[in-house]
């Protein structure tokens, strides 16, 4: 078996910083493996692998062959690969690296924060992704975004990124992770509004305690199991299309 730590990736390939070889909650329905890769144009204050973002180097590189040597035997079994990070898309490499896994006999998931349209559409229209999952932080509005994305940005592209994903064809799912201080009712609907259409949208509860900036974070509750599973039969389930 080879030695996943010891080889780093060819020239050209985005480095991998983790892999999960089985996971039943990252792509629904299927059983996937997991790839992460470093870096984020974001700084979501309640990001949980924020390690990917701050503190790359402290993570192995993982050589893609040896990855895909212990997936190999499992083709069948296994359903596909979730690209995930950090934010995939910033990696020049990233659609190598999407045809090598599909070459390997995988499909691909790709997970996406939209900041970067040009790139989820080229994407896409090579087939290099049989699945998209994009986050959506808040309401399509600055201020909002801002506070969730943990810096300015500009919406139009996360926008531009929603809209294509709804009406490309693709297999897709938007996911939103929610807490009340900052997504109450009114927000919330304006999401919904935003993704309506959509094959699926996932609310996710914001866990605080387990997030990057504990400044910000100061002061903000948790939906609780209850509560979350209210707001996805009736404000998320309600705008998606059977």
């Amino acid at each position: 078996m080879p030695d996943l730590a010891t080889t780093l990736p060819p020239a050209g390939l985005p480095p991998i910083k983790g892999f999960i070889e089985t996971s039943f909650l990252d792509w629904r329905g299927q059983i996937a493996a997991v790839l992460f890769l470093p870096g984020c144009n974001f700084a979501c204050p309640f990001c949980h692998n924020f390690t990917l973002v701050s503190d790359p180097d402290s993570l192995l590189t993982l050589p893609l062959e040896g990855v895909l040597d212990r997936l190999r035997p499992f083709v069948g079994w296994i359903d596909g690969v979730v690209i995930s990070g950090g934010e995939p898309t910033l990696h020049p490499g990233l659609e190598r690296l999407l045809g090598e896994v599909k070459q390997a006999g995988f499909k691909v998931k790709l997970d996406s924060n939209g900041y970067r349209p040009e790139a989820l559409t080229r994407i896409v229209e090579r087939g290099l992704a049989d699945m998209v999952a994009m986050d959506l932080k808040a309401p399509l509005e600055p201020l909002a975004y801002r506070r969730a994305c943990g810096k300015a940005i500009e919406v139009e592209r996360v926008a531009e990124s929603l809209e294509f994903i709804k009406t490309c064809g693709v297999a897709h799912e938007f996911r939103s992770t929610i807490c009340p201080t900052w997504h109450g009712p009114a927000e919330l609907e304006r999401m919904a509004e935003a993704v309506e259409g959509c094959q699926a949208w996932t609310l996710q509860a914001m866990n605080p305690a387990t997030g990057w900036n504990q400044e910000a974070l100061d002061g903000v509750e948790m939906y609780n199991a209850e509560e979350l599973a209210r707001l996805q039969a009736e404000v998320a389930d309600p705008v998606c299309r059977p």
